[in-house]
């Protein structure tokens, strides 16, 4: 059975092509454009990764991770930011959040697979 990835990304672009990289390598994919709804999705179908945008509407991707990590039903989810702070104490604050790990936008094909693949893997 495919994985199924829950894509929490609020620009219609970076959605799409998250979406179609992701469909056709054969993964399942879901989809939230509001840290609640990516919440809300995770806790309702237990995805087994979250690609996690940061500057989202509502409430951010660090405190949807926050969330995330404090319901047992969810908290070993591994959890991906997705985002365009490239900046060295972004990647700091986005590490020290607790997120499993990072990719850089704009997405490049190779590295943003390899980096699932690896945190399927590390799932597993």
């Amino acid at each position: 059975m495919a994985a199924t990835i829950l894509i929490v990304e609020d620009n219609d672009k970076n959605m799409k092509l998250a979406r179609d990289i992701l469909q056709a390598q054969g993964y399942a994919t879901l989809e939230a454009v509001t840290g609640e709804d990516g919440v809300r999705l995770a806790r309702e179908r237990g995805p087994d990764l979250v690609l996690m945008d940061i500057q989202l509407p509502g409430i951010s991707g660090i405190e949807a991770l926050r969330q995330l990590r404090a319901d047992p039903a969810t908290a070993s989810i591994p959890v991906v930011a997705v985002t365009a702070s490239v900046m060295q104490t972004d990647r700091r604050q986005i590490v020290e959040a607790g997120f499993d790990g990072y990719i850089g936008k704009p997405i490049s094909l190779r590295p943003f697979l390899e980096a699932v693949r690896s945190h399927l893997a590390g799932a597993a």
